[in-house]
């Protein structure tokens, strides 16, 4: 923690934008889970219900679900798979972000770094004799921000997998009341 303390004091401007960029980061992918999360739980509770309901031999489904609105005498099997492409962009929203969050991470991270031995090169430069006691406390200040980067990279690429299977799933859940609604109109 004093590593990432004595980043952000020695390193300057360019460092505390780094920290602020990955911390901001880091707070839009535990947000994204803890929403996305609650979300699909629910959702998928309603279509789970719903398919329950399907399996048991009742016509309708609840009226929560996504597919209730697409529910319409004859045009029914041709309105499903609009409710399912509406359904799927919507519970995939944010993913993409997470994405983003993960793969560029590690090169903010990198950024920092690379800005941060420019700096302590430049300094070594100035100070005429140089020892490694003096260049090893510099460089591993310096690789702080690669760490933080990759720290930032690591949950979000996690959260966007085990989101993306949780998409997924529900998606195959509307799929599946969508085949046996098309089963009871034909």
């Amino acid at each position: 923690m004093s590593e990432i303390i004595n980043f952000i004091i020695n390193g300057g401007v360019v460092s505390i934008v780094v920290f602020l960029w990955l911390s901001l980061y880091f707070i839009v992918t535990i947000w994204i889970y803890f929403s996305k999360s609650l979300t699909i739980l629910s959702l998928e509770k309603i279509e789970h219900d719903s398919l329950s309901l399907l399996l048991k031999g009742e016509s309708n489904i609840k009226k929560e679900s996504v597919l209730s609105k697409c529910i319409r005498g004859d045009n029914t099997a041709r309105l499903l798979p609009v409710c399912k492409s509406f359904a799927e962009l919507n519970i995939t929203k944010g993913l993409s972000t997470l994405s983003i969050i993960s793969s560029t991470s590690p090169f903010i991270g990198l950024f920092g770094t690379i800005v941060s031995i420019l700096k302590t090169f430049s300094k070594l430069g100035d100070a005429g004799s140089v020892n490694l006691n003096i260049i090893a406390p510099a460089i591993s200040e310096a690789l702080v921000a690669t760490a933080v980067g990759i720290f930032v990279a690591i949950p979000a690429y996690s959260i966007h997998l085990l989101l993306k299977r949780k998409a997924y799933e529900y998606i195959s859940l509307i799929q599946r009341e969508i085949d046996i609604l098309k089963l009871k109109t034909s």
